[in-house]
């Protein structure tokens, strides 16, 4: 197999545009906007690794070399590709563990190594793929250290756990069970089967701790928004709107399958953004 030397290059907002923080994104100045679309664009790129359920030996392959195109910034001699990535990490000093962190979470998915996990497994793995993207987030958005490492902790959980609870159903069918084992334990599920722990009748009594946990973190963020600069926190804080919106969606359709997708609607969005903006 010839495997190719480097990824595929391609416009960092074009692939921010896919995502559902892109008009929270559009707001920011130009500078900040251009460094939230960077680390998007790498943190698609890691993840398309591994959702992409080839051969594992290539994935692991794959997201060693993005250690290395990292590792090259760090060292003043970035890949061309990635000049723009290493502009905005020079400018708003990112760090080179998180980037790693957030690879470090993509391989759990590559091995496996979050199917039916400990709480404590999954807290590890919600810090690095979603917690570690917030502890770069928050020096593009210019927040002090110690509170921005806090909202980082907390948001990252948050939307991870929403994202988690959302996509039960698209996980199983890539044989993927995030629902931690002490929950599924309560609720009486003993099969850590992606598939048959997710169309189990008790799987409401095992979503039930996750929401709560998510709940708890949303609440978290939300004192930080109240006490840190508006500006600082516009952007996160639409995102957090964001997501606790589509956990109330979650709650309110209930667990049992069949389940119904839930998605934000546009002009829902549209109007936690004017919502955001007024405050």
């Amino acid at each position: 197999m010839t495997l190719a030397l480097s990824e595929p290059v391609e416009d960092a907002a074009s692939r921010a545009s896919g995502s559902s923080f892109y008009l929270a994104m559009r707001l920011m100045p130009l500078n900040q906007r251009q460094g939230m679309f960077e680390i998007y664009s790498f943190c698609r790129a890691v993840d398309d690794i591994a959702d992409n359920g080839g051969p594992q030996d290539v994935q692991l392959l794959r997201l060693q070399r993005w250690r290395a195109d990292i590792d090259a910034i760090y060292a003043g001699a970035p890949r061309a590709r990635l000049s723009a990535l290493a502009r905005s990490i020079a400018q708003f000093g990112l760090r080179r563990e998180d980037f790693f962190a957030v690879i470090d979470g993509m391989e759990m998915d590559v091995l496996g190594t979050v199917t039916g996990p400990t709480w404590a497994q999954l807290d590890l793995y919600c810090d690095r793929v979603a917690s570690a993207v917030g502890r770069l987030s928050v020096r593009v958005f210019g927040m002090a250290e110690a509170p921005g490492l806090a909202l980082a902790h907390h948001l990252g959980r948050a939307l991870q756990l929403t994202n988690i609870l959302r996509d039960i159903d698209e996980d199983a069918a890539v044989d993927r069970l995030y629902l931690p084992e002490e929950a599924l334990r309560g609720a009486d599920i003993l099969t850590r089967a992606p598939r048959e722990a997710a169309a189990s009748a008790k799987i409401a009594a095992a979503c039930a701790p996750v929401v709560a946990r998510a709940e708890y973190h949303f609440g978290e963020s939300d004192q930080i928004f109240a006490s840190s600069p508006r500006g600082c926190v516009r952007t996160p804080r639409i995102m957090a709107c964001a997501y606790h919106s589509i956990l109330s969606q979650l709650v309110a359709r209930g667990w049992n399958a069949p389940r119904a997708a839930v998605k934000l609607r546009r002009g829902r969005l549209i109007w936690i953004l004017v919502r955001c903006l007024a405050l």
